[in-house]
């Protein structure tokens, strides 16, 4: 997988509502790190104000260590279900932009250990590529397991 490589830095974000569980939400985050990188990998906390003033907690991380990068690209894409690559591979128009892939995970899933896909309320997570084309970060996405070949 030496292609993961060609991924510059992962970035993963994650709003807490007023109704969860910092804590929770927070373990929910880490579960979609390989286990060896959960202690190296920090997450800031920023208060915000949702749409109807009501108070979220945003927690959100950049990733730019080499083996880390390599771990985080690696354990996502052994944890996405065939299914949702395919599903990603089907709307990848929505997932690339500017030589950013993008990817959203379920929160509720990834605290049970699982990666889905998710649309409301999810993680989510950038996968910034060292290349830009379009055609270039689909091969690449291909190669390195976060869309079938």
């Amino acid at each position: 997988m030496a292609r993961a490589l060609l991924v510059s830095e992962v970035d993963i974000s994650c709003f807490a509502h007023a109704t969860e569980d910092e804590g929770r939400v927070l373990d929910a985050v880490r579960r979609i790190l390989p286990p060896a990188s959960v202690e190296s990998v920090s997450f800031a906390k920023t208060k915000a104000q949702g749409h109807h003033g009501n108070p979220i907690t945003v927690f959100e991380t950049r990733i730019k260590d080499k083996e880390t990068v390599r771990a985080v690209v690696e354990n996502i894409a052994a944890n996405l279900t065939p299914l949702d690559k395919e599903t990603l591979l089907n709307e990848v128009e929505k997932h690339v932009e500017k030589g950013n892939f993008y990817v959203r995970l379920d929160k509720q899933a990834a605290f049970q250990g699982a990666l889905r896909l998710a649309v409301v309320d999810p993680i989510r997570v950038r996968l910034r590529l060292r290349k830009s084309r379009f055609e270039d970060v689909v091969e690449v996405c291909r190669e390195i397991g976060m869309l079938p070949q």
